[in-house]
């Protein structure tokens, strides 16, 4: 089977929105086997978008339309593909009245305006829409279906499940690819390239993929075929891929992250963990309150973005400032059991850098970055000096992630000693 995606709404043309939908169906496609051809985005111009679905027709089976279905004026994807399959719209009453009762459940009367969202394209079953106003629509043409989906992502992906996917696993026997994820932490992602080159010629270059992101390197394993030989080889590849890449790797769940990890080790540890942040500006205690649950184990933190909170709220020695500077190592290590000592927790983090643009010299370039993370032993400090590339947001996002991985090796190591 071979499909098209079409993302229609003149926002998405703009900088401001971004077109996640297409991400969506486009997972949804991988994993049942579907060969994608091709994807646009258009604007709100019925002409446009009829032009791009008449090109299609004959050369793909399956088109996913996302958007465009709204009440306004500017909603002009019902037309459009009328257009182009040369139908008329026709005026459905069981959607109107479905539509009607959604408001009237909400304590509104109906905008006029929304009995377009009635209007559907003719031969087409309607796909009821239980988290929007916008039904979607399915219809054939010559052996080409086509799909319009709302594009509120919300909308889409509920009717996704509902209705997509059953069709398309009635159509392809079930699930016919299978991707694995491996996350990995702190490493380039030229060292992660040489760490698992040998699965290459294991398993096939195009069976693996690496993805880069701000400190933290995302290895996908695909494999296909049927059961259970499809299963068989993506757990061989997962082992090989976790053998290669070492400790690095913080999880092989797509759906954990490096704090919710970091979180599930201070709790099962019975650990708690505090933090002092400067450069950050409290993007790590943000990062770990994010967690559901994470005041299991995280107190809290304190954003010493100036010296004289350094020395206030954690205890930082104004010699040390004055001697080595905020952005140092002894700094660093103070804040970190200053933090510790200061709030009552078990393990304590300090972050201090230069953020930049401005701020570095010759001896501190911007970019600089001391973290600190101390232990439940007085003086038991760990430290790492980083100089990371980038602008203000890498150097804190990444500070951020290498905090949470500092945190991550320190609890594994106390655990393999206890």
């Amino acid at each position: 089977m071979k499909a098209a995606i079409l993302a229609v709404g003149s926002e998405l043309l703009g900088t401001d929105r971004l077109d996640t939908n297409s991400l969506r169906l486009t997972a949804l496609l991988d994993r049942y086997g579907v060969e994608l051809r091709r994807k646009a985005v258009i604007g709100d111009a019925e002409e446009e978008i009829a032009a791009e679905l008449r090109s299609l027709l004959d050369r793909v089976d399956l088109i996913l339309i996302t958007g465009g279905l709204g009440p306004t004026a500017d909603d002009v994807t019902r037309e459009a593909v009328a257009a182009a399959l040369g139908r008329r719209l026709v005026l459905d009453a069981k959607v109107l009245a479905a539509i009607e009762r959604r408001f009237q459940s909400l304590g509104w009367a109906m905008p006029e305006v929304n009995r377009r969202q009635a209007w559907v394209v003719e031969g087409a079953e309607v796909i009821p829409n239980p988290r929007g106003t916008a039904p979607g629509m399915r219809l054939e043409r010559d052996g080409c279906t086509l799909f319009l989906f709302p594009g509120v992502p919300a909308e889409l992906e509920g009717m996704m499940t509902d209705a997509l996917e059953p069709w398309m696993a009635e159509r392809s026997g079930g699930v016919a690819r299978e991707t694995a994820v491996l996350k990995i932490a702190g490493l380039p992602e030229s060292v992660v390239e040489e760490r698992i080159a040998p699965a290459y010629g294991e398993f096939g270059r195009e069976a693996i993929t690496i993805l880069a992101n701000a400190g933290e390197i995302r290895l996908q394993a695909t494999a296909a075929g049927p059961e259970p030989e499809r299963r068989t080889r993506l757990q061989a590849m997962v082992a090989r891929l976790a053998e290669l890449a070492g400790d690095a790797v913080f999880t092989t769940r797509d759906e954990d992250t490096l704090e919710s990890v970091v979180g599930e080790l201070l709790r099962a540890a019975g650990r708690t963990l505090t933090a002092a942040e400067s450069c950050t500006g409290g993007l790590l205690a943000q990062r770990l309150t994010s967690v559901p649950g994470s005041s299991d184990y995280f107190l809290g933190a304190a954003v010493t973005y100036s010296d004289e909170l350094k020395v206030r709220m954690v205890g930082v020695p104004p010699e040390l400032l004055a001697e080595h500077g905020a952005v140092s190592e002894p700094v660093a290590r103070a804040m970190a059991e200053g933090v510790r000592r200061t709030l009552g927790s078990d393990y304590g983090v300090g972050i201090t850098g230069i953020a930049g643009p401005g701020g570095g010299s010759e001896e501190k370039p911007v970019g600089t970055v001391h973290i600190a993370v101390a232990g439940p032993g007085e003086g038991d400090v760990q430290h790492r000096k980083l100089r990371l590339p980038g602008d203000r947001d890498r150097v804190r996002r990444f500070s951020a992630q290498l905090a949470l991985e500092m945190l991550r090796r320190r609890l594994l190591a106390a655990a393999g000693s206890a």
